[in-house]
């Protein structure tokens, strides 16, 4: 038998692919988007069993589902992780899957109806938790989260078989096995595409249209203080109203004005200009310090507000409040 690609899309069939399935007669190998292996699973339809194997080491067993005429047990050898059981119920309509083996809590509940296949939490009260809706043509199986009309989870797209092979119980617990997310395979592709964003963002960084097109001054100690360079201009906008290019230059400090434009003509910097230059020099020679504009002020114009008569001070409102009232205040 020829292998059968199956396709899982991160939402509808319009959105990224997030995992490819080889599904053969010998067993299913998924692989993700960038058809790396990351899990392989091998048929016994002799003993009626399915184990998942270590990708990288397919002797090694990391997981084993034995499937009866009472359901299917799942067998785990890895530390941590508890087993579970998914029993018929209901002359098969229904599958029970109880964490923790054949007397553990019942986890959830699996009811297969006319339209499809509903997932319900235990003590949930009937509300449904996940869907997993067959398409009408027969080549694909919608996963909703809440219910019939709930957004979107997955789209799994089936190219060589129907979909609907996976109707029946047993069949449909071989295909949850395979298609189900743990929540490493869910944190290890986050990290994928946070990193692959990262890259693509530091290849072609984000360029803004509101772009600096006049003349920009060089920052000090690049070139001529006074020397100006014109940067490249804004390119003109396509046919759509949107700018062709949307870059921008940065040049640090690009927008201030020159330090020669901000001291002046003739002037020079401060630590050219000697101590003895500073100084005042009279005829006699001697060394004095400039007189200050203040003391072109009289000296009876300074003193003119001292000599003027004190100001009364108006009384305030509370002097109007009689003493006695006062007191009474303070005697209670």
């Amino acid at each position: 038998m020829e292998d059968v690609l199956i396709t899982e899309h991160a939402g509808t069939r319009r959105d990224a692919i997030s995992r490819l399935y080889q599904y053969g007669s010998g067993g299913v190998r998924v692989l993700d988007a960038r058809k790396s292996v990351k899990r392989v699973y091998l048929f016994d339809p002799a003993s009626d069993i399915m184990t998942e194997r270590d990708p990288r080491r397919q002797e090694k067993v990391l997981r084993r589902f034995i499937f009866d005429r009472y359901g299917m047990l799942e067998e785990t050898f890895a530390f941590g992780e508890h087993p579970r059981t998914f029993r018929y119920e209901n002359g098969g309509r229904q599958i029970a899957v109880r964490e923790g083996g054949d007397y553990g809590a019942v986890g959830k509940i699996i009811t297969f109806e006319s339209n499809g296949i509903t997932e319900t939490a235990w003590g949930r009260h009937g509300e449904i938790e996940r869907v997993y809706q067959f398409d009408p043509k027969g080549d694909a199986i919608t996963v909703r989260a809440g219910g019939w009309y709930g957004d979107v989870e997955r789209t799994i797209v089936f190219a060589g078989m129907g979909a609907s092979l996976f109707r029946e119980p047993e069949a449909f617990l071989q295909f949850l096995m395979f298609t189900e997310w743990s929540k490493k395979d869910r944190d290890e592709d986050i990290s994928e595409r946070v990193a692959e964003i990262r890259g693509r963002d530091a290849a072609s960084p984000v360029r803004s249209p509101y772009a600096y097109a006049g003349i920009r001054n060089p920052p000090a100690g690049i070139g001529d203080v006074g020397r100006r360079e014109r940067v490249r201009q804004r390119p003109a906008r396509a046919s759509g109203g949107a700018p062709a290019d949307a870059g921008i230059d940065f040049i640090p400090d690009g927008d201030m004005p020159s330090r020669q434009d901000l001291q002046g003509p003739g002037s020079r910097p401060s630590s050219e200009i000697s101590f003895e230059e500073r100084r005042h020099r009279d005829e006699d020679g001697s060394r004095e310090l400039p007189k200050g504009k203040s003391a072109d002020i009289p000296l009876d114009e300074r003193f003119e507000r001292s000599r003027r008569e004190p100001e009364k001070l108006k009384k305030g409102k509370s002097a109007e409040i009689p003493y006695d009232e006062r007191r009474g205040g303070r005697d209670r």
